[in-house]
């Protein structure tokens, strides 16, 4: 019986990037929403800091929905770099690129090289712990993007590579023909978006030791507000925590054995501090079933 009823606790401790040597954080920041003025970037960069956030996200393609356009991102992290110096020694960095509105997607070589170039200059910085394909191009031989990969690499602008949206099969294509490992993958994971469980990318991930980057936790803000079956048990369960439905979730997702990490968006600095509460909660198989449960919207077999 007490077997029956073991909890699931979590850490926040730092761990290797995938097969890196790269340590970052339990939890993540993103920037896909960040837009406006440097100021508020400072007070977002600092609340994930202090709520143990080291991870932090971004892509040249964020910033491409608001005024401000391709790369706004990027460049907004650059200035709050610029700003404060220090920040940079604190923060493990990620970009992407291979998305461009219109084409939509391009990991050619050349076009690689010149995107990297360019979220370098956007950043202020010399090399990135981290560069993912963005998504797949499918008339890119996978063979001339891990070579273009691999130079970045030898030319000491990126630590590391992984790759964002990418089924198991495409990652093996692309690491086969590459000389290190890939240290992370990116899907979209929430109670609300369960394929990574089931169509092996979770498992993919635990038997090759790859990171896992959980994008739109909190299924485009549904789980945080909402009356969905998942997002109320959530909230239920937050409650006994003293968390909210948003923080439950974030604890739900890091519960799974293959340590996901998710990538929080809010670009509110309470929010982004709140997640760190999400170390308190815990989880039995039955409750952390129940959510999947009422996710899915039917029972396990």
């Amino acid at each position: 019986m007490a077997a029956c009823m073991t909890t699931i606790r979590l850490s926040n401790d730092l761990r290797p990037l995938g097969k890196s040597e790269i340590l970052v954080s339990p939890i993540a920041w993103g920037m896909w929403r960040l837009a406006g003025e440097v100021a508020p970037v400072h007070a977002m960069i600092e609340a994930a800091l202090g709520a143990g956030i080291n991870f932090f996200d971004t892509a040249d393609i964020y910033g491409c929905d608001v005024p401000a356009g391709f790369g706004s991102a990027e460049e907004l992290l650059g200035r709050a770099l610029a700003e404060d110096r220090s920040l940079r020694a604190k923060m493990v960095i990620a970009t992407k690129a291979g998305i461009r509105p219109g084409i939509p997607y391009n990991s050619s070589a050349t076009y690689l090289a010149d995107a990297l170039d360019a979220s370098l200059t956007r950043i202020g910085v010399e090399q990135v712990d981290l560069y993912q394909i963005h998504r797949r191009d499918f008339l890119t031989h996978p063979h001339e993007v891990a070579e273009t990969l691999t130079r970045m690499v030898e030319a000491g602008k990126i630590r590391s590579i992984g790759v964002s949206n990418y089924s198991v099969d495409e990652f093996d294509a692309l690491q086969a023909f590459l000389g290190q490992p890939i240290v992370s993958t990116q899907p979209e994971f929430s109670p609300l978006r369960t394929a990574p469980l089931f169509d092996g990318t979770l498992d993919h991930a635990m038997r090759r030791d790859v990171a896992v980057m959980a994008w739109s936790p909190l299924g485009g803000g549904r789980l945080a507000q909402g009356d969905h079956p998942a997002a109320r048990l959530l909230a239920e369960h937050g409650a006994r925590y003293d968390v909210d439905a948003a923080t439950a979730t974030l604890a739900w997702i890091m519960a799974h054995p293959a340590r996901i990490i998710p990538i929080v968006g809010s670009q509110n600095p309470a929010r982004i501090a709140a997640s760190a509460d999400a170390y308190k909660v815990e989880w039995t198989r039955a409750e952390w079933y129940a959510v999947l449960q009422a996710g899915m919207g039917e029972n396990l077999p």
